[in-house]
């Protein structure tokens, strides 16, 4: 904020002398005191240029230029009051004030007055309206801002006590992260001062639409020691909106929709937090951006650093990345910054998620946590319906080693385990970085084996293919869930079983960059089969900066070979675009799985 106040002390100098000057004047019958100085210098800044004036008929006007200790530049500002009270012995006021420089306008109403003669003790009353500021980076503003102050100061033998009201009745306000569009809130607050140290001994802060809380705290050289705070009841959805989303911008909490109330206590002494407690009622909460969902969430999370404790969390129902979770209810043994669970049975649709070995803490300011993982067979078409998919058969299962988490590093440590399409998925060299943030990225190899071709391509609508698939992926990157490198290979197989491709499969795998075979069947009697004899199949792809370097089975002088028949009928599928790009590929698969169409001759 470019108000500095810090700057009061030679400004107050000047005004104090212009009152005295207009507490004498009618003796000797001066209308207009006036005021000039070359420079007035203190620890941490400077005035020069000053000029000040009081008039007869109340008005205080103050010119100078300004710099801070730790500026080059020189700022101007002025400094005046419609009506100045006389400085009589226990009061002053400065009626319809107003301060500005470059970047504040500040009109104020000022009252100033001792309320006994005996012990120091003061009142200050002021109040702002329609006041206006911003700073040259943007990072703090204010608009159509007002306001009303109440202090009340006492000298004691070691320091002063103060009570202190804050009204804020309306404007806007930016002080980075935080956005306030809104008036509404008040502070009521009394404590002591004294040298390096300022004690809140007890507050009550209001804010609007979110609810109140009472606090307690302590700083010391600038540095906050003690910190008690209790607040019951917290109207969530204008509290994550108000305080909370600034704070969660780059992570995965950043687009919330959340409902429900809660309750938060917290203790912290000599800089070190020792106890706190979270309470959620009733919460709702849905990630904008569709990854994740809980509803009827309630909570008691107590923690402490001397003693452990149970923490209870339960939920009714939600999603994860669409795929409906069912109810739960979890207990949790929160010792200091541990928390330990040796099992976690999590409903999903027909199955579940088993999690054992489940160990989280927190050191040198990050989070480290690992645990093992079981899925309890799931089934496919109730699983693909949830993820907008076509219908797939069967089930699905899995076993997840140990996953370690630390310092924002996701590891597996051992080969994870898919179950489907009457096959094996196993991912090995898992590695994620940052994985709930937006940024996230990862680092894996897979292996597929024996999956049943005929599965597959009757779940995606490709046309038939009979036949057992492999696949190696090794080097896979994904950047926010987004392929930008790996080297991929499909191919058949190895064994002996029925090897058949239909019709159709032949126009949408030649759709998909291939030329020659869809024309052939049109063009022969090959157009008489509905499917074919192959002897294998083959397709690789090295993804690079958005480009798929394309081959097959083998090469040939015009292409690549992507299926290879065998005995009668057969038909060979020739691919001919060597560099495709990723994105127009993916479209190509869309269009021919949605579409069903005919051959694209490129």
């Amino acid at each position: 904020m470019n108000a500095k106040f810090v700057y009061w002390r030679p400004i107050v100098l000047v005004w104090v002398t212009c009152g005295i000057f207009a507490w004498i004047s009618p003796a000797l019958a001066i209308s207009t005191i006036s005021i000039e100085a070359d420079t007035v210098v203190s620890p941490s800044v400077s005035l020069r240029k000053v000029k000040a004036e009081l008039g007869l008929d109340g008005h205080m006007d103050l010119q100078a230029e300004l710099r801070q200790k730790e500026d080059a530049d020189w700022q101007a500002l002025a400094l005046g009051c419609a009506q100045a009270g006389h400085p009589a012995a226990d009061e002053w006021r400065c009626e319809r004030g107003e301060f500005r420089s470059a970047n504040v306008r500040l009109p104020f109403n000022l009252l100033f007055k001792q309320i006994k003669a005996d012990v120091p003790q003061y009142q200050v009353v002021a109040s702002v309206r329609d006041a206006s500021f911003s700073n040259q980076a943007g990072t703090q503003a204010a608009e159509k801002l007002n306001a009303d102050v109440v202090l009340d100061l006492r000298q004691q033998a070691d320091g002063w006590q103060w009570q202190a009201m804050l009204d804020w009745q309306g404007g806007e306000l930016f002080w980075q992260p935080w956005y306030f569009a809104e008036g509404g809130h008040q502070l009521v607050a009394n404590g002591h001062y004294a040298g390096d140290e300022l004690a809140v001994e007890a507050a009550n802060v209001t804010l609007a639409k979110v609810g109140k809380a009472a606090l307690r705290a302590r700083w010391k050289a600038g540095s906050l020691k003690d910190l008690f705070l209790d607040a019951d009841r917290l109207e969530l959805s204008a509290f994550y909106s108000l305080l909370l989303q600034p704070l969660l911008v780059d992570s995965a909490l950043n687009k919330l929709d959340i409902a429900g109330q809660a309750s938060v206590r917290f203790e912290m002494r000599q800089g070190d937090p020792v106890s706190a407690l979270l309470v959620l009622n009733d919460v709702d909460l849905e990630d904008l951006d569709g990854r994740f969902a809980l509803h009827g969430l309630n909570s008691r999370i107590p923690w402490s650093y001397d003693e452990s404790h149970v923490a209870q969390l339960a939920y009714g129902g939600g999603h994860f990345l669409k795929i409906p979770l069912g109810e739960a209810s979890v207990l949790a043994d929160l010792n200091r910054y541990a928390v330990t669970m040796p099992q976690l049975y999590l409903p999903i649709l027909d199955g579940a998620l088993s999690l054992t070995d489940v160990s989280a803490t927190r050191a040198a300011g990050h989070w480290h946590w690992h645990l093992r993982a079981n899925l309890v067979p799931i089934s496919m078409p109730a699983l693909s319906h949830a993820l907008g998919w076509p219908r797939m058969e069967g089930k699905v299962a899995a076993a997840i080693p140990m996953v370690t988490y630390s310092a924002g590093s996701l590891t597996a440590n051992g080969d994870l385990l898919f179950q489907m399409f009457n096959g094996n998925v196993v991912v090995r060299n898992l590695h994620m970085q940052t994985p709930l943030e937006a940024a996230s990225r990862l680092h894996a190899d897979l292996e597929v084996r024996q999956l049943d071709l005929g599965d597959i391509t009757r779940t995606f609508s490709f046309g038939a293919i009979e036949g057992k698939l492999d696949g190696d992926v090794r080097g896979l990157e994904l950047s926010n869930w987004q392929p930008v490198g790996f080297d991929a290979r499909l191919y058949s197989s190895p064994g002996s079983y029925r090897k058949k491709i239909s019709q159709r499969a032949v126009e949408n795998i030649t759709a998909l960059g291939g030329a020659g075979a869809a024309a052939a069947i049109q063009r022969s009697l090959l157009r008489f089969f509905s499917e074919f004899n192959y002897k294998r199949i083959g397709w690789h792809c090295q993804l690079r900066n958005d480009i798929c370097q394309m081959g097959g089975v083998e090469n040939t002088p015009q292409g690549y070979v992507i299926v290879e028949g065998s005995g009668i009928p057969a038909i060979t599928v020739m691919g001919y675009n060597h560099h495709v790009g990723w994105s127009d590929l993916l479209a190509r698969l869309r269009h021919v799985t949605e579409n069903n169409p005919k051959p694209v001759i490129d």
